[in-house]
């Protein structure tokens, strides 16, 4: 069925909700009560994300008109827009591609799990469309665009919303998973990692840095978001700058500074800060740390 955002005809109007779910049980019409509550009570929240005041401006005139959307929001920048995202949770966001420091990719790339229902790519210049799609945008408008275009987006977008809308107790209870893969930008492309692929990630600078086998991938991220995104069955915290894959771990070493170095399969020998020693000596199932002078094998 093809939902629509538009006015219900007369009969759904008039009728009583418990006596529509009664006469449309038995068939998929189901839907339209839903879309009936979600046209009329839950309106859509935008956010308009670019650096130009006019081109926000444009595409806020066209939002309002549209009896779906509710709430309009602006941003003149990516980092202005991933705060707005995180707080508000809006189910639509134009996104300008290219605005300094933090553009549209590094949006995305940032949020995580935080992506809105919907995403538009907006942008004067067409060799990033398939970056876009690769990233989870939902449509890309090119600028300059009409009315028709824009028309198309959007309602690509409530057809988006609505499903999701639909489905929102099995997306709460997804939300809770651990996140499967992590997507990178790396060489100019869009890369997507199994999260169980990574071997350990390292704070560095406003960035952090993924080493999976012999390969290491910067992402824009904070190690507390990917700490809280990641497997705690799988990945440990065992330095504020470091983060291991327990599968990876085949000891613990006493180095000459009375420390411990979390000793990998790869080679690698990571610090161990103090704070982190006893939740890591719970996950290792160790009782004391002198089983772990010796390098544990797996």
């Amino acid at each position: 069925m093809r939902f629509s955002w538009g006015r219900p005809p007369l009969a759904v109007r008039k009728a009583k909700a418990p006596s529509i779910l009664k006469r449309l049980d038995g068939g998929g019409l189901v839907v339209l009560t839903l879309r009936l509550d979600m046209a009329h009570i839950a309106k859509i929240c935008a956010l308009v994300v670019d650096d130009e005041p006019l081109a926000r401006s444009n595409l806020t005139v066209l939002l309002r008109q549209d009896a779906a959307v509710g709430t309009v929001r602006e941003c003149g920048s990516g980092a202005e827009a991933i705060a707005e995202i995180r707080n508000s949770k809006p189910d639509l966001v134009f996104l300008d591609v290219q605005m300094p420091e933090c553009d549209g990719f590094d949006v995305l790339e940032m949020l995580g799990r935080d992506l809105p229902p919907a995403v538009v790519f907006v942008t004067a210049y067409d060799h990033y469309a398939l970056r876009a799609f690769e990233a989870g945008a939902l449509d890309y408008l090119l600028k300059p665009f009409d009315n028709a275009r824009f028309e198309r987006a959007l309602v690509r977008a409530k057809e988006k919303i609505t499903y999701s809308r639909a489905n929102i107790v099995e997306n709460k209870e997804s939300s809770n998973r651990p996140a499967e893969r992590i997507t990178v930008k790396s060489a100019g492309q869009v890369v997507f990692l199994k999260s169980a692929e990574i071997d350990w990630i390292e704070a560095a600078d406003y960035y952090a840095c993924l080493h999976v086998g012999p390969k290491s991938h910067l992402l824009r991220r904070s190690m507390a978001d990917l700490e809280q995104e990641l497997d705690p069955a799988l990945f440990c915290r065992i330095h504020r700058s470091t983060i291991v894959n327990l599968n990876r771990v085949r000891g613990l070493k006493l180095s000459q500074d009375g420390e411990y170095d979390v000793h990998l399969d790869t080679g690698a020998d990571l610090r161990l800060s103090r704070r982190y020693r006893n939740p890591l000596q719970t996950r290792l199932g160790l009782r004391e740390w002198g089983e772990s002078s010796a390098v544990r094998n797996k």
